[in-house]
């Protein structure tokens, strides 16, 4: 499990592989110069409740990851992504879809 840190303060665990697609994802909007909320489901050990924050480009962002080895990149999964990135909501995580050969993207 890696970690993704907001402003020092939210903490919340995600698995690696969905990780490296939120990095991907978060880094192409503030590229951009676009703001936009994140939302995360919390911990049973934090209420089991949800929290959003604010992304924008002054924020302090840390994704941590448990792995070494950069997780194969689901294309399809990071359109997924950006298409709740650019709702009204914001980002938040859907289940990664099939793959086909030729959504794998190759990051080294």
């Amino acid at each position: 499990m890696g970690r993704f840190v907001y402003d020092g303060n939210n903490r919340v665990e995600i698995e690696d592989r969905t990780l490296a697609h939120l990095q991907m994802t978060i880094g192409a909007k503030l590229r951009r110069g676009e703001a936009f909320f994140f939302t995360w489901k919390d911990d049973v050990s934090v209420g089991k409740g949800r929290t959003t924050v604010w992304m924008h480009a002054g924020a302090s962002l840390v994704f941590t990851f448990h792995g070494s080895r950069t997780p194969a990149i689901n294309r399809a999964w990071l359109e997924a992504l950006m298409y709740t990135a650019n709702s009204p909501s914001g980002l938040y995580v859907v289940p990664e879809p099939a793959e086909s050969a030729s959504d794998k993207l190759v990051v080294e």
